[in-house]
């Protein structure tokens, strides 16, 4: 199997096979933290972290562990580095950290990180399993604060709020206020706002698809047909 190309990996990663939109992975996370611009930003962060140095191991030590064990020493790689960014949020974003709770842990369950260590990473060399846990991660990053940002914009009118959690007291300023005196929407920032805000970016996702392929389909040279050949039947002299 050859490797793919970079930009087949950046493709795939960003669009054509996000972990989110196209192979719906991680969707407990996504659907239970984007509440607002900076939970979705440090969850997507901690797992492009993971993610990233789960390929990196993974593919440095494909050759020596054998299939009986290849998926138990996969899932422990993963645990690994997610125990790795659980202690580096609690020494350094621990408000943060208490905010997310239980889902930092849960990124050893995320089953596009497995799936990209078993489907990629243990059959490539170092450099692109590196870059397609990266591409990978930033993809799914991407619409968790994509989804993150529409949630806290409708359901609060404001966007990067507490901010500082993450990226210390002088991000308290970038807080915007997009409505004054709004009175809020509830439904936007619970659980079910979480499943009409990504089910109406998958929803655009599949109509810039189809009209991708409608336009690719229309530039195709269609043949011209030959002309009809006549049969001759009888001798001819």
């Amino acid at each position: 199997m050859s490797t793919p190309s970079y930009s087949e990996l950046t493709l795939n990663g960003l669009w054509k096979n996000n972990p989110a939109l196209v192979q719906l992975l991680g969707l407990c996370p996504l659907l239970a933290v984007t509440g607002s611009v900076v939970n979705a930003l440090g969850l997507g962060l901690a797992t492009i972290f993971v993610l990233t140095l789960s390929n990196l191991t993974v593919s440095l030590v494909r050759n020596l562990v054998s299939d009986a064990v290849r998926l138990p020493a996969f899932v422990m790689i993963i645990a690994s580095f997610t125990a790795c960014i659980e202690l580096l949020m609690k020494a350094y974003t621990y408000e943060l950290y208490q905010i997310l709770g239980i889902f930092i842990p849960l990124i050893v369950t995320n089953c596009s990180i497995l799936g990209r260590a078993d489907a990629f990473a243990s059959k490539n060399p170092v450099l692109p399993s590196v870059y397609d846990g990266l591409i990978m991660g930033v993809g799914f990053a991407v619409i968790l604060v994509l989804v993150g940002g529409l949630r806290e914009a409708i359901g609060n009118a404001t966007l990067f709020t507490n901010m500082d959690l993450l990226f210390g007291p002088s991000a308290i300023a970038w807080q915007l206020t997009l409505v004054d005196d709004y009175p809020g929407f509830l439904v936007a920032v619970l659980p079910p706002g979480a499943f009409l805000v990504v089910g109406f970016i998958i929803a655009i996702k599949n109509v810039v698809d189809a009209s991708l392929k409608a336009r690719a389909d229309a530039k195709r040279v269609k043949p011209i047909p030959g002309a009809n050949r006549a049969r001759v039947t009888g001798k001819i002299t």
